[in-house]
Formats: C-alpha cells, sequence, structure tokens
C-alpha cells in the first residue's frame, strides 16, 4: 500500500472517529433542554477534515478517480457537514431563545465559544434596543424592566429560561451504580452500563457534563 493510501486510511479513521463524537455532541445538545459546552477541539477537528475532504476531492476530479470512490467520499463529506451545521445551528437557537438568561451567567457564558459569545452579546444589545423602542419607553415607571414585571417583583420573572425539570430519554456509558436524583435521597437508581432510562435532566445533568450518560 503506497504511502498515499496510508495517509488517505488514517485520515479516514480519524474523520470516523470524530464524526461519531460530532454525532453524539449533537444527540445531547438536540435533547438537553439547556445549552451545553461547546466542544472546541472536537469542531477545530472536524473543520480540519472536512477541509481535508474537500481537497481529496478536488484531487480525486484531477486524477480520475473512479466515480464510486469519489460519490464514498462525497457522502461522508455531506454527512461530517450537515452534522456540523446541525450542531451549531441548534446551539445559535437556543442562544436567541435564552440570550438575557445565558448573558447575565457567567458559568453559562464560558459554555459558548467566542463567536457564539459575541452572538449572545448582539442579540441582547437587539433585543433591549427594539423593547425599549416599542414597548418599554411607553410604560408607566416602575414596568419599564426588560428581565422584571414590576419594581415589586424580588427576582428575574420576565426572563424564559430553560425547564431542567424536563424528562429526557438517556443511556449509561459505564456502570454509575446507585445514583440519588433528588436532594433528599428519597429516589435512588441503579445505573448500569447500556441501559436506557428516562429520567428529569436536572437529576442527571451532572452526569451528561462528565460524559458518563448520552441524551438520546
Amino acid at each position: 500500500m503506497s504511502s498515499w493510501e496510508d495517509d488517505d486510511s488514517a485520515a479516514a479513521a480519524a474523520a470516523t472517529t470524530d464524526v461519531e463524537l460530532l454525532k453524539r455532541a449533537w444527540r445531547n445538545e438536540k435533547a438537553s433542554p439547556e445549552i451545553l459546552r461547546f466542544d472546541s477541539p472536537l469542531v477545530s477537528r472536524v473543520r480540519e477534515q472536512i477541509q481535508l475532504l474537500e481537497e481529496t476531492l478536488d484531487d480525486f476530479a484531477e486524477s480520475g478517480v473512479d466515480d464510486l470512490v469519489v460519490s464514498l467520499y462525497q457522502m461522508d463529506l455531506d454527512r461530517t457537514l450537515f452534522l456540523l451545521r446541525s450542531y451549531l445551528r441548534l446551539r445559535l437557537q437556543k442562544i436567541e431563545k435564552y440570550t438575557v438568561h445565558i448573558s447575565k451567567s457567567e458559568h453559562l457564558l464560558s459554555r459558548l465559544s467566542q463567536q457564539e459569545q459575541r452572538f449572545a452579546k448582539s442579540c441582547t444589545e437587539v433585543m433591549e434596543k427594539h423593547l425599549e423602542q416599542s414597548v418599554l419607553s411607553k410604560l408607566p415607571y416602575g414596568y419599564d424592566s426588560i428581565t422584571r414585571q414590576s419594581l415589586s417583583s424580588t427576582e428575574d420573572d420576565m426572563v424564559p429560561e430553560p425547564q431542567l425539570d424536563t424528562f429526557v430519554f438517556c443511556k449509561t456509558k459505564s456502570d454509575v451504580g446507585a445514583f440519588q436524583l433528588d436532594d433528599i435521597g428519597e429516589e435512588v437508581v441503579d445505573l448500569v452500563a447500556d441501559d436506557l432510562y428516562v429520567l428529569r435532566y436536572k437529576s442527571i445533568k451532572g452526569l451528561v457534563e462528565s460524559g458518563q450518560i448520552d441524551l438520546i
């Protein structure tokens, strides 16, 4: 086997691995009610592999490689592009929906990429400007807040937040053992590797973040 074929095989193996990781990140993001941490290293590797596949297809076009081989590489490229775009689109939709909630939390902002942070800031500024000009400036004093219904409100009751009590389908990647689902220890479940569960997201969000559970 030539070194060119070796390089292609290695690149294909790496791409397959990262495509599976991206698919898992996409599934988790789609099923999670809140925005998850942006996987910057994975996205960078996937973008590099997309560029490599595009360059490989250009080389194939010049060298007259069999059409079947070209179509297989094109399918890999299309699949990877779809997953990456869908993953990024899901995240932007959540940022738009919960822009104020995210923007007021350093913890949530730290989950975003630099580009997403700029997008969140821009969304917040545009929304505040629009509401101020079209609605808030016409309301009486005490009712002109973008985050609170009135001065008597003790919390930001006008800010949409993700419903963390939502039930989600999930699958354990390894044996977790007895796991406490509530704060007082009355709900305990034995999480076994490769088993499927329907649980409140709030109870297992730590396991999702640590990679011990995948959402499906």
